[in-house]
């Protein structure tokens, strides 16, 4: 240990190695500390799509008026974020179905999943990515 920070010392050039060196493994392992420390679930497309065809479950899109007329996932219920505690006893007819809450990016969907958890929907999911990843895969949209 004491002759790496003697190299370390030796040259600027080093440390600046270095710092990228932690930098770079910092930046490799971000996606997975910011995915713990998410409320609530989440699924990707592959997994959405077997939810909905084996389980038969929910896709609630929370995205505003304007997105969801630009596109949304087959039969998906619009409920916008701001409505969600206004319109949840719309939804207590579907807390025994797996739920999979929809945004643009995906970056909406967990905290409204954690509210639904809190609600008592205990099979709450988000969709990872939002419509944007659903489109990636190469899904339908309805419009």
């Amino acid at each position: 240990m004491e002759q790496f920070l003697i190299f370390l010392q030796k040259s600027p050039f080093n440390m600046l190695l270095f710092g990228l060196a932690l930098a770079s493994g910092a930046m490799l392992l971000w996606p997975l500390v910011s995915r713990a420390a998410r409320p609530g679930a989440a699924v990707g497309t592959h997994e959405a799509v077997q939810l909905i065809n084996r389980r038969d479950a929910v896709v609630l899109d929370v995205r505003d008026a304007g997105e969801y007329a630009a596109g949304h996932i087959a039969n998906a219920r619009h409920v916008t974020e701001s409505q969600l505690g206004e319109r949840l006893k719309e939804l207590e007819r579907y807390k025994s179905r797996p739920i999979i809450v929809s945004c643009r990016t995906g970056a909406r969907a967990p905290g409204v999943t954690a509210v639904l958890r809190k609600s008592g929907f205990a099979e709450a999911v988000a969709l990872r990515g939002g419509v944007a990843a659903w489109q990636q895969a190469g899904l339908p949209l309805e419009k």
